[in-house]
Order: C-alpha cells, then sequence, then structure tokens
C-alpha cells in the first residue's frame, strides 16, 4: 500500500467511507433479545467475586431469560473451575469443548515456558486478598449466572447461539474487550476490584467494583459500585436490576465513563504456532 504514506491515506479512506455510512443509521427500538452481553473482569480482588461479580452473573440470567445473549471470556480465569462449566454445558460435547480449551490454554503456556499457576493469581489479585487461582477462577465464573452453556467459539469468531456462550479470549483485559466485539459484543459489563480505567471504541465498556474504597478513588472512572451487597446486605438482585438499569440507559445513547474520557484501548491477541 505504499508504507505508512499509503496506509494513512488509505485508512483515511475508509474511514470516510464508514462516515458516511454511518450518518445514515438511526435508532430503531430492539428487544433484549438482540442483545449481546461481552462480560470482563480485571484487576480482581476479594470484592469482585463476593459482590461485583454475582451482581453481574443475575444480570446475565436476566439477558439470557429474555432471548439474548451473554460471553463469558478469558480462558486462562477459568482455569481450575473448568469442570464446573463443563457440567452446566448444554450437550456433552461442549461440556468437553470447555475442558480442552482449559487444557489448550495450559498447554500452549508451558510451550512458552511459562506455568500460569506460578503466575496467577497477579500480585495486585494478592494485594486484594485473592490466594489462589481456583479461588479467582471461582469468582470470575459467578459472572455468567447460572444458565446452560450453549456453545464454545475461538478469539474474535462470530458467535452462531443465543443464550450463555465462551469465548477463547486471553486474560489480558483489552484483548479480551476486542475480541468480544468482533465476535458481536454490543455492550460490555466490565468488573474491577483494583480499579481500571479501560474502554473499548467499538462497544460501551460499563465499569463495575465491588470494592468502596476502589469506588471512592475512581469514581470519574466506575459507572457502579456494589459494595452494599457485602457492607449493608442489599441483596444481588436488587443491585443487579440497577446494573439492568443503567445498560439499556447505556443502549439507549448515555456515555459510560470510560466513554466520557475517550477511553478507546484496543489491542489484538496473536497466537503463536509451534507446530
Amino acid at each position: 500500500d505504499g508504507g505508512t504514506v499509503g496506509v494513512l491515506a488509505k485508512g483515511i479512506e475508509y474511514a470516510r467511507q464508514f462516515s458516511k455510512m454511518a450518518s445514515l443509521e438511526h435508532r430503531v427500538p430492539i428487544d433484549m433479545s438482540e442483545i449481546v452481553l461481552a462480560t470482563e473482569c480485571g484487576g480482581s480482588d476479594a470484592t469482585s467475586g463476593l459482590s461485583a461479580n454475582p451482581v453481574v452473573g443475575y444480570v446475565s440470567d436476566c439477558v439470557v431469560k429474555a432471548g439474548g445473549t451473554v460471553i463469558l471470556s478469558e480462558t486462562p480465569e477459568l482455569i481450575g473451575a473448568e469442570h464446573i462449566l463443563a457440567r452446566r454445558a448444554a450437550t456433552p460435547d461442549i461440556g468437553k469443548q470447555i475442558l480442552r480449551l482449559v487444557q489448550d490454554t495450559e498447554d500452549y503456556f508451558k510451550l512458552l515456558k511459562t506455568d500460569l499457576r506460578e503466575s496467577n493469581p497477579a500480585p495486585g489479585n494478592k494485594k486484594g486478598g485473592i490466594t489462589t487461582l481456583e479461588e479467582k477462577s471461582l469468582g470470575c465464573i459467578y459472572k455468567g449466572g447460572t444458565t446452560p452453556i450453549q456453545e464454545v467459539v475461538s478469539y474474535g469468531k462470530p458467535l452462531t447461539k443465543k443464550g450463555l456462550v465462551i469465548m477463547d479470549t486471553p486474560g489480558n483485559d483489552t484483548c479480551s474487550l476486542t475480541g468480544m466485539a468482533a465476535g458481536g459484543a454490543t455492550v460490555s459489563v466490565f468488573t474491577t476490584g483494583r480499579g481500571t480505567p479501560v474502554g473499548n471504541p467499538i462497544m460501551p465498556v460499563i465499569k463495575v467494583t465491588g470494592n468502596k474504597l476502589t469506588y471512592k478513588a475512581m469514581a470519574c472512572n466506575i459507572d457502579l459500585c456494589t459494595s452494599v451487597t457485602i457492607d449493608d446486605h442489599v441483596p444481588v438482585s436488587e443491585v443487579g436490576e440497577e446494573l439492568l438499569s443503567i445498560i439499556a440507559d447505556t443502549i439507549n445513547g448515555k456515555r459510560t465513563k470510560a466513554e466520557v474520557f475517550n477511553m478507546n484501548d484496543i489491542a489484538i491477541a496473536r497466537y503463536c504456532n509451534f507446530t
């Protein structure tokens, strides 16, 4: 394409065409069954599995029961809990795919001379009160709610089933969000105990924390604090309804805090072929 100058010129022309196409789009009423909700967690701490992720899990169940789709991501965050997810698979074959997915991920990191069980939980996770990889994973899978898993898809691939699906994404938050957006996600809910401002240029990212200290420190970056489920024993379902309302407002055009600050982070995971 003519090097840097040619690529820039070509990219600008594509953007111009996209802008024209976008100008013709109009908001139209949609049903909840058309929603594809991406779930993500990053900078997790003990409150993630105790509060924020269960609230997201309640929302996931609501979306699925309404005929919509939910994506559970981050394969490295499933290690130690994969057998629980496999039991929830809609078919025995999907259950085997889940187990194989996690095993393939562990084998891949061994090829890289890295043991995920030694590097995960990360130092920040440990400071936040997470003690083991299994504990972190058990907290992570809460985001998917309780419905059967209908499909397992590769990174960035289009979804073919409705309901709860698993996408094979890396633990890197930005790469994972990008993969789910590429697969068709329309909105994302991102839980964070330690705090992160990451967003995405393609889909709005709603930030949720279960840690009131994190919310106090990063209120301008986080859309919802769920700590009342711990501190005041407010039911998860009640806070879940609040999150559903935020999702509805976001779908209807309200900007998330990541969007307000133009946090348009994007990255694409790349896997090496050693065979």
